[in-house]
């Protein structure tokens, strides 16, 4: 791969290393599967930076939602949403390490230079406007942990101070391992490794937390099948279902991705490590994360929430309190802290990369050092939500420009003069644009009503229903009110469980 073409990072850094694995890659494309699985297994990287954005705050608050909200009915949505989410990935990796070209030139040339810049833009803003989330629900976990401790009280000086010690540690943490990934191929290394423990310590942190509900509740494991199986659509749920299929993905993901498989000097020997580097590092531990929250979010939340969108990770880690106990509430606070900085540190490698690009600039230390701070600004999300027009502005811009990139995907991902023979043919390549196809469609869909929502909604305030008006003198209906009962979605309360007070609302952050 030309240094003209690709990123002059890896390919420029270890040259030798690079053509080491290409030699080794082609001997291992010979080998049975399960060989050639145990040799991936080695050299995966990329996709663990994808599953660490996408496993940020708003995964974590639209998981404790639907737990609470739904139970186990919704929990077949998120690996839907992940796996459309990897056909599109696969097309891109594709169609990128097929020519070896950074894809913000190469989509300026061959489609529009309009394309290109609107893409990175939205990258931009998003990876911005979303950093404030992160902080926010780092520095809220950081505080309940303080406050399961003793540490500080419910409210005073205390908390802020708590609040802004959580956001300068992990600002200062994903500085240093976010300039190593910028300083040389052992730079990546590093950084992939320390993204790497963070999501295993996630997925430990929320494991613990499930086994110990089967321990001490005896949760139905039949249930948790057919919550994954049996597409269930509860009512009430197909736009919480066609809104989460759609924005699984985030339009900085697909920024990302092919610059971080061009970082490590990946070419079209890698692709068959690339696609189960998908699987393997994006897909399952975004589904093993979000299915165990939901999970647990459900036993914490037995008795349906009437408004869960007033529900956020830290009151479920203080509603877990009641049934594990504080060790279970101090690991859940963990989990979501892990979550919240594997996040912050990718939304600042994809702006190292896109300033470059938006700019012309050629790629270096310095610049991808300086412009990795970008985000940074998000650090206020410690004490302050992003104001109101922010998210507005970034939902109408970002959300539009998903549809957008994909369908940029799928045109170079079929376009022969420019990847020749890796469009595929055959029953194959027909099946694989179906694919596209379908979540093309599911994304569209969904930044619609993402849109209506978090944009539309929020500019134009849909009217208040009507109050009821008051029955006539010497009429009324004196027969009690019937309180219909709650629907139960986990498994049996206990009883300190069932007599909880309902959850004081807060401030969900926005995705």
């Amino acid at each position: 791969m030309a240094e003209s073409k690709g990123l002059p990072m890896a390919a420029k850094w270890d040259p030798e290393k690079i053509a080491k694995d290409n030699a080794y890659l082609q001997d291992l494309e010979k080998k049975p599967f399960f060989s050639r699985i145990r040799g991936y297994a080695k050299m995966t990287g990329p996709a663990w930076l994808q599953s660490a954005m996408t496993l940020g705050a708003g995964s974590a608050v639209a998981s404790v939602v639907a737990g609470a909200k739904y139970g186990y009915d919704l929990l077949w949505v998120q690996p839907v949403a992940m796996l459309l989410g990897i056909v599109m990935f696969a097309a891109l990796g594709n169609w990128v390490l097929t020519t070896g070209e950074r894809p913000y030139k190469e989509v300026s040339r061959e489609l529009h230079p309009s394309a290109a810049f609107l893409w990175a833009l939205a990258t931009i803003i998003a990876s911005i406007i979303w950093h404030f989330p992160q902080y926010g629900l780092a520095s809220a976990v950081a505080l309940d942990l303080a406050q399961a401790g003793g540490v500080v009280g419910a409210t005073g000086a205390g908390t802020y101070a708590v609040r802004i010690a959580a956001g300068v540690l992990i600002l200062c943490i994903n500085i240093l391992t976010v300039w190593n990934y910028g300083s040389g191929a052992k730079g990546i290394k590093i950084y992939e490794t320390f993204l790497r423990w963070v999501i295993r310590i996630v997925i430990l942190a929320f494991l613990f937390a499930v086994i110990w509900f089967f321990v001490v509740r005896g949760v139905s494991g039949g249930r948790i099948l057919k919550g994954f199986f049996g597409f269930t659509v509860p009512e009430g749920s197909i736009t919480v279902i066609l809104g989460a299929i759609g924005a699984s993905v985030g339009i900085n993901m697909t920024f990302l991705y092919p610059y971080s498989i061009l970082a490590k000097g990946w070419g079209k020997h890698h692709k068959g490590l690339a696609r189960w580097d998908l699987f393997s590092s994006m897909l399952l531990p975004f589904v093993m994360v979000t299915s165990l929250i939901i999970i647990a979010s459900a036993n914490a939340f037995p008795n349906s929430v009437a408004d869960a969108s007033k529900l956020s990770p830290a009151i479920a880690s203080k509603a877990l309190a009641d049934v594990l106990g504080p060790a279970g509430r101090i690991i859940f606070d963990l989990g979501f802290f892990g979550m919240a900085a594997g996040a912050i540190s990718t939304h600042m490698v994809v702006c190292g990369f896109t300033w470059c690009e938006m700019l012309g600039l050629e790629y270096t230390t310095k610049r991808f050092r300086l412009f990795a701070l970008t985000p940074s600004i998000g650090i206020l999300g410690v004490i302050m939500p992003s104001p109101l027009w922010m998210p507005v502005v970034a939902s109408a811009i970002c959300l539009t420009m998903l549809p957008i990139a994909y369908i940029i995907f799928f045109v170079m991902n079929n376009k022969r003069s420019c990847i020749g023979d890796a469009v595929g043919r055959g029953i194959r390549r027909v099946a694989f644009n179906l694919a596209m196809l379908v979540a093309i469609t599911l994304a569209t869909v969904g930044a619609g009503i993402k849109i209506k929502g978090g944009v539309i909604d929020k500019i134009f305030p849909p009217a208040k229903p009507a109050a009821p008006q008051a029955p006539a003198a010497g009429g009324a209906d004196t027969k009690p009110a019937v309180v219909p009962a709650v629907e139960s979605k986990g498994e049996a309360p206990t009883t300190q469980a069932a007599e909880k007070k309902a959850p004081a609302p807060t401030t969900q952050p926005a995705k």
